[in-house]
């Protein structure tokens, strides 16, 4: 295939085995820091995939609660096929330190009583959530939590 721009277009998604955590590349500054992206799939990609409502609960609780156990966090961004989100951070190359705060981060989904921000004036599509289906996401993504650092099968 012709080497595409994106990196994640050169990734062979059919050899992949989710649920994983990979560094999917890295962007230095001009000043030496290193912004880390990380994919973290949730779903085999083009056999299962996040129901909507269900992603975008999972991605609102992930995006507030991450931040509670790292303090680098530049921006956590759902996939467009449904399937996991990118995380990015800055200067933070330790994918086990990453495992380790996505498990928290997930297990303060489990224990969430509501979404935040799920209203109209903080939320571009407040009526298109679930927190139900956010927590069996997070509890399927962690039942797969020894096979993190497995990306292909």
């Amino acid at each position: 295939m012709k080497e595409m721009n994106v990196e994640s277009f050169n990734l062979d998604h059919t050899k992949v085995a989710a649920p994983y955590i990979r560094l999917a590349g890295t962007s230095e500054g001009q000043h030496g820091d290193v912004i880390y992206k990380y994919d973290i799939r949730f779903c085999q990609p083009n056999k299962e995939h996040m129901d909507m409502p269900a992603l975008h609960s999972i991605e609102h609780l992930m995006a507030e609660n991450i931040r509670n156990h790292h303090d680098r966090v530049v921006d956590l961004s759902p996939m467009g096929c449904q399937t996991g989100f990118y995380l990015s951070v800055l200067n933070d190359d330790d994918k086990s330190g990453i495992e380790d705060v996505m498990e928290k981060t997930l297990n303060d989904v489990l224990e969430a009583t509501e979404v935040p921000a799920c209203n109209e004036v903080q939320c571009g599509w407040a009526a298109s959530h679930s927190l139900e289906g956010a927590k069996e996401i997070a509890r399927q993504m962690l039942e797969g939590r020894d096979s993190w650092s497995t990306v292909f099968a």
